[in-house]
């Protein structure tokens, strides 16, 4: 039972702190399988696993703190967790400062598997110039979301909107990336591994604006805080595993393959 409205059961205290650690143990290991598999292809192709490097070393240092911040953030008092007197309020602001380095080199990855010729240097300049935008309009419109000190709810909504317009211009220019390339690759193996990236790539990315806007349940009386908040890190954690790990595996599996095609053999 919740003390206060910022109060939580031990289950979903316990529940947040799990997926939290899951999170950076994923990357963790993650970090393990790119660099153990780099070397099965091209050089062509390698940068792709050197980006999915930097990406889940980034996360892994980012959750963890993510992690930290919860435990510091609460304390027991004897039925149920609140909020400790003195100590920094938990925020998600972690996961934006990594996803500020993370989203450039996601999108950047996929361009050095697809084969999309001479147009790669303008997909660089848009992914890392919408990519960079949509989080840090993201990152400002998370401190207004319902539940903090400085609530919100229009420039939330504001910049929320914002945020969303450059998504949708990444989705376009994902969208693009990933038939220009899977017509590319027509007749390779890997063309259906390379083509299964978009519907995940939509799922997963689409999950973050979904838990962006789950504080607004609060608001609308449809949930408290306590389902809100474990819902959300729940939501985010499973985002960032889909659209790191199982998208920079993908690629890597279409790279090797593609490898392979062309004659490469690992020395």
């Amino acid at each position: 039972m919740m003390t206060d409205i910022f109060g939580i059961s031990v289950e979903a205290y316990e529940v947040v702190s799990h997926i939290l650690t899951l999170g950076y143990a994923a990357m963790a290991a993650s970090i393990f399988y790119f660099i153990l598999t780099k070397n099965s292809n091209m050089p062509k192709y390698r940068m792709s696993s050197v980006l999915s490097v930097v990406v889940m070393t980034s996360a892994l240092l980012l959750l963890y703190a993510q992690k930290q911040s919860w435990s510091s953030a609460y304390t027991f008092n004897g039925t149920a967790y609140v909020l400790r007197e003195g100590a920094e309020l938990f925020t998600n602001g972690y996961r934006y400062l990594n996803w500020m380095i993370d989203v450039p080199m996601l999108l950047l990855q996929i361009l050095f598997v697809a084969n999309v010729g001479t147009a790669r240097n303008k997909y660089m300049t848009q992914f890392s110039v919408s990519g960079v935008l949509m989080i840090v309009t993201g990152y400002i419109g998370q401190f207004y979301e319902p539940g903090r000190l400085a609530e919100n709810i229009t420039l939330w909504l504001v910049w929320g909107f914002i945020s969303t317009v450059f998504f949708v211009w990444v989705l376009i220019l994902i969208t693009r990336v990933i038939r220009t390339g899977s017509a590319n690759m027509k007749g390779s193996k890997a063309t259906g591994v390379f083509r299964a990236i978009l519907p995940v790539f939509y799922i997963s990315w689409f999950l973050y604006p979904g838990a962006y806007l789950m504080p607004y349940l609060l608001n609308l009386g449809l949930a408290n805080y306590e389902f809100t908040i474990v819902a959300q890190q729940l939501t985010y954690t499973v985002a960032d595993i889909v659209s790191k790990v199982v998208y920079g595996v993908m690629l890597n599996v279409a790279s090797t393959i593609l490898s392979e095609e062309e004659g490469f053999v690992e020395s």
